[in-house]
């Protein structure tokens, strides 16, 4: 169980917290990111902004992913210095779980398509597992010979089922997408210990339960896309809330269709995310997932409203992901140099923007 947060670390973390997210970039400093003519223009351009410490030790010649990298560490090291001022909360110790799954998400799905050592380690930033002790777990995976290797290295550790599972899958449909779905499983079961383990927190978990119905919706459609059995589908299914009950997701695995599936959503509060129109059953799935961004960010900006609570710290975090996935993505169209149009248009939309 985590340590109570005290007031003064509270007010403190509450602080930061609105100070970065005052010194996030607008939509139109985003939009003069796009337009570099080139990444070394785009790493100048992004030095006058608040990342100019973070981009201090890129070293040249510079990339998308060298620029990502540096990024990402960054939010590490903030995402570390708020668990610090909330005495450790189990929350925001949680969360942290996802940069390990998203390096061991990269390696998997990597060594799936037959990377090499050398093309992946570009990928990979290792300041999150340095910084809890669990370096030695993601190298492990990075240095296997091959697919099967990385995976059994996973073994006995809190990934090691789903990372399993997930390979099965692979194996039979072909589809890297099974890695995120399942490594997201061990995460969320990660923040059903650290989080429900507290005395409730109910700024916390208007944040946290938009993210777990989004991951059991979505999981329990691709495991019907990849035609899963009800048992393997039900066994994706995390810790459930009072807005998705288990009960509406086993009415969605039982169902025939996904598109029958998605129809159970009618009886509950992500009614209007329902997709008026989809091209096939994928589409649908990707109208769903960027409908439940859209609610968390609102959820996001609702929890300024009540000041010095741990919820703005998470919240911070939250758009402090969202924005650093932004600049990833604007550093990898400019380096394959796509229109700035093109590169805007496919933008998490924050409402600080």
């Amino acid at each position: 169980m985590a340590n109570k947060v005290s007031i003064p670390s509270k007010i403190f973390g509450t602080v930061l917290a609105h100070s970065m997210r005052g010194k996030m970039l607008s939509r139109t400093e985003l939009q003069t990111l796009a337009e570099s003519r080139d990444i070394e223009e785009l790493v100048t351009r992004m030095k006058n902004t608040i990342y100019l410490d973070a981009l201090a030790k890129l070293t040249k010649p510079y990339t998308a992913e060298k620029v990502e990298g540096a990024l990402r560490e960054h939010l590490v090291n903030t995402h570390a210095k708020m668990v610090t001022l909330s005495s450790g909360a189990g929350v925001l110790n949680a969360y942290f779980v996802k940069y390990i799954t998203w390096n061991l998400k990269i390696i998997l799905k990597g060594k799936a398509l037959g990377r090499t050592y050398e093309e992946l380690l570009p990928k990979i930033n290792l300041r999150a597992e340095e910084l809890v002790g669990r370096r030695d777990l993601v190298v492990k995976a990075l240095v296997a010979k091959d697919f099967d290797e990385a995976v059994a290295s996973l073994q006995g550790s809190e990934f090691g089922e789903d990372a399993r599972k997930a390979a099965v899958v692979y194996k039979e449909k072909g589809d890297v997408r099974a890695f995120d779905t399942f490594l997201d499983h061990a995460f969320y079961k990660s923040l059903d210990k650290s989080m429900f383990g507290e005395s409730p927190l109910q700024d916390v978990q208007k944040l946290v339960t938009v993210d777990i119905d989004a991951y059991n919706v979505l999981a329990v459609l691709r495991a019907k896309y990849w035609g899963l059995s009800a048992q393997e589908t039900s066994d994706l299914v995390a810790i459930t809330t009072t807005k998705i009950s288990r009960d509406t997701l086993q009415k969605m695995i039982n169902v025939e269709k996904i598109q029958e599936a998605i129809g159970e959503l009618s009886n509950t509060a992500y009614r209007d995310l329902i997709p008026k129109s989809a091209e096939n059953d994928i589409d649908a799935i990707m109208q769903l997932e960027e409908g439940f961004e859209r609610v968390s960010v609102r959820r996001i900006m609702a929890s300024y409203r009540t000041v010095f609570t741990l919820g703005n710290m998470l919240a911070t975090l939250k758009l402090m992901m969202l924005e650093i996935r932004n600049l990833a993505a604007i550093a990898a169209g400019v380096e394959q140099k796509i229109p700035a149009d093109r590169i805007m248009a496919n933008l998490a939309k924050t409402t600080v923007q």
